[in-house]
């Protein structure tokens, strides 16, 4: 037996047909089985790799991608298998070096031929599902563009029409989208795809044509906005999700396509900004008091961000969470905090500093807060750390060994807003920490509206059970303050007590009984 019969038998113990792709995409060798019986595969030999392909183009330009000595991953495509007929199969790509550019490709069916009209095809996502499908499309593939597919007369369309006409609808943004991505529907007339930028196909004349088939008329365009090349992922999703929101909005945008480009540009600008000023560290730190309720003694300091004089940075928070540069802002404030209990005078300050879910989304922000505490035990029993719920985190089983290693270490963990967000409760099961902050919005109407107090006081009853310490945010009056100690909360936080100042100020001259000009007491 020979090398090469031996090599076949391999090939087609996993394959039913093996075909080479010469550099302009034709078939220029075909052997094995075709998609229908009877059917050989060598009769492909001359034809376009597409037109074998039920709307494939997106297929062709994967195998077209591949290099030398690269393996594609497995391809699900759709073969046309005769007048009508489709039948499912996986493709498998690959460049042998030697014979580069050309690329050999083995195809193995799945299940019979079947009737066109039975073809199913993927339902068009929503916003969310859209931008969870583009970010992998928008890292594996260089030059995308984004589309948004405005129909104009669909609302008018009832019954068997409109469901086949959004079928059709479907159909056409799907085969148009980027490899790896989906189509969205974002309002009953407007669409969004993800697409090749060289894309030249007219997916609005496409759709109009498809309403007169069905009979009525339809008008489209298609608004579109290319994808620089060496974009960082995370900024075009984060200005496609702005050109997104703007279209759902009342009246919608009329050029989303504009309000993309320009939204991107000024995400790259604002990026690297909020990326100079970490780096520099050009930010603030103003610390504001917690105060323990019975005492009004300062327990501790929240050690809050300000970029521009008093001004927080909620707008630059939410912009670093969704580009994924909040871990570093975040250890930058634990770095000034730590300076700043490490000056001459300072005391037994205990400072708390706040982590977003993003930053605790790997190993990394609690190795280096660990490093820069090293070798100082007494600093670490100073040190709170409260998880914000503006990133939501992924991983709760791996966020909480990660907040155990720095318990372990002696530093203590809080929640923060607690009861302002709709994974509270699941932080509070899964999260082994040892406080909690309740949430301003749940404290301020405690005095005037019964079902806000029965709410707090549950939250209080929950968490005595499981032996945590409680905090109360947004306290600006003195009866306020009685009672939340009255349901049995120990710490307060808001004006009352103090502002956020740039220096910890231990002598509250508004907070009475004072215990001793500086004095602190311990976290536990």
């Amino acid at each position: 037996m020979t090398t090469t019969v031996r090599l076949l038998g391999l090939a087609f113990a996993s394959a039913d047909a093996l075909i080479e792709i010469d550099s302009k995409g034709a078939i220029a060798f075909g052997m094995g089985a075709g998609p229908v019986s009877g059917q050989d595969a060598a009769g492909w030999t001359g034809k376009p790799l597409g037109d074998l392909l039920h709307e494939g183009a997106s297929v062709v330009s994967a195998v077209r991608a591949a290099t030398a000595g690269q393996r594609t991953p497995p391809i699900p495509v759709i073969l046309l298998a005769g007048p009508d007929r489709l039948r499912r199969a996986t493709l498998r790509a690959f460049v042998l070096p030697q014979l580069a550019p050309a690329i050999s490709c083995a195809l193995s069916y799945e299940g019979p031929a079947f009737a066109a009209a039975d073809l199913e095809t993927p339902p068009l996502t929503d916003a969310e599902g859209f931008l969870a499908s583009a970010g992998p499309a928008i890292e594996g593939t260089a030059g995308l563009a984004l589309a948004f597919l405005d129909v104009q007369g669909l609302e008018d369309l009832a019954g068997d029409v409109a469901e086949r006409m959004h079928r059709r609808i479907e159909a056409t943004l799907q085969s148009a989208a980027a490899e790896g991505s989906s189509a969205a529907q974002l309002t009953s007339e407007r669409f969004a795809v993800l697409r090749a930028a060289g894309d030249r196909r007219d997916i609005a004349a496409e759709i109009v044509e498809a309403g007169r088939a069905e009979g009525v008329d339809l008008a489209a365009q298609t608004l579109a906005s290319e994808v620089p090349k060496g974009s960082d992922t995370l900024c075009v999703l984060r200005a496609m999700r702005f050109a997104i929101e703007g279209c759902l909005k009342d009246g919608g945008l009329a050029n989303p396509q504009i309000a993309f480009a320009d939204s991107l540009k000024r995400t790259f600008r604002d990026a690297e900004t909020f990326r100079s000023l970490v780096k520099s560290r050009e930010f603030q730190v103003h610390y504001q008091p917690i105060v323990h309720l019975d005492s009004r003694a300062v327990h501790h300091f929240e050690a809050l961000a300000r970029f521009n004089a008093n001004s927080g940075p909620g707008e630059a928070i939410r912009m670093a969470e969704e580009l994924a540069l909040i871990e570093s802002f975040d250890l930058a404030v634990a770095e000034k905090v730590l300076k700043r209990m490490r000056q001459p005078g300072a005391g037994l300050l205990k400072m708390a500093v706040n982590v977003s879910g993003g930053s605790l989304g790997d190993d990394a922000y609690v190795e280096n807060l660990l490093y820069m505490t090293s070798g100082a035990a007494a600093e670490r029993k100073r040190l709170i750390v409260e998880v914000t719920e503006t990133a939501a985190v992924a991983d709760l089983d791996a966020a909480n060994r990660r907040i155990g290693a720095l318990r372990e270490a002696g530093i203590k963990v809080c929640i923060d807003d607690f009861g302002a967000g709709a994974a509270c409760y699941d932080y509070i099961r899964k999260l082994s920490v040892d406080a909690v902050k309740i949430d301003g919005r749940l404290v301020r109407d405690i005095e005037t509206d019964e079902r806000s107090r029965t709410l707090l006081h549950s939250i209080v009853e929950l968490c005595q059970s499981l032996k945590l310490e409680i905090i109360a945010e947004m306290i600006e009056t003195d009866s306020l303050a009685k009672a939340l100690q009255a349901l049995g909360v120990q710490y307060g936080q808001g004006w009352l007590f103090g502002r956020a100042e740039a220096e910890p100020r231990t002598q509250l001259a508004s907070a009475a009984p004072i215990r001793r000009r500086g004095a602190v007491e311990a976290w536990g």
